[in-house]
């Protein structure tokens, strides 16, 4: 820590990471020294956000954290207004999340580089296969680019730099995509599937 560093108020410190997560994820990539001060503020950070009905989500092997809302029951009298608004995912959307949490999954499996790089044409093999046959090509690579920038744009991936066709996943799509998340996803996909084959058997 630089000498700039330590002469930063804890408090104005505790501000800048609570700001920051209010606003999407720390990557410690990204941003090491607001990484350190999550780090070092963690049990004051989750004090301040637990007023707020949220909880601190933070993977230090992996090196992100998050804020998550608060679970409350449906019929809770005393629960606080949503902070954080959920997300409705187009089915799409939703499919190629679980591609891609499956191709990291695999590349953990395998032992190979920590970072996962997936290019524009894998996403495109990846999702063919469940759309129905003679789809049109131009019109599937236009949205396959707008399902991969939703992606990009919720902090599931990046694109490098100098390549617009090449994304790299953040290790974050595993707390976001787990056991749970992918069985109810598997059911939905059933149900495409046999309507993809009532399609074409009429």
């Amino acid at each position: 820590m630089n000498d700039m560093d330590a002469k930063e108020p804890r408090n104005e410190q505790l501000s800048r990471v609570v700001i920051a997560l209010c606003k999407g994820m720390i990557d410690r990539e990204v941003d090491s020294k607001l990484w350190q001060h999550l780090l070092n503020l963690q049990l004051a950070v989750k004090e301040y956000v637990g007023t707020m009905g949220l909880a601190l989500i933070l993977d230090e092997a992996e090196g992100y954290a998050f804020l998550r809302a608060g679970v409350y029951e449906d019929d809770d009298d005393n629960k606080l207004p949503r902070l954080i608004a959920r997300r409705q995912l187009s089915f799409h959307v939703s499919l190629l999340l679980a591609l891609l949490r499956e191709k990291m999954a695999e590349s953990d499996a395998s032992g190979g580089e920590t970072r996962v790089m997936v290019s524009r044409d894998e996403v495109l093999e990846m999702i063919r296969i469940f759309l129905p046959e003679g789809s049109n090509e131009v019109r599937l690579i236009d949205q396959v680019d707008s399902y991969i920038n939703q992606v990009v744009k919720m902090g599931f991936a990046r694109k490098l730099k100098g390549s617009d066709k090449v994304i790299e996943l953040h290790r974050i799509i595993k707390s976001f995509v787990d056991a749970q998340w992918l069985a109810e996803f598997d059911q939905r996909l059933s149900e495409y599937r046999n309507l993809l084959q009532a399609e074409g058997d009429t």
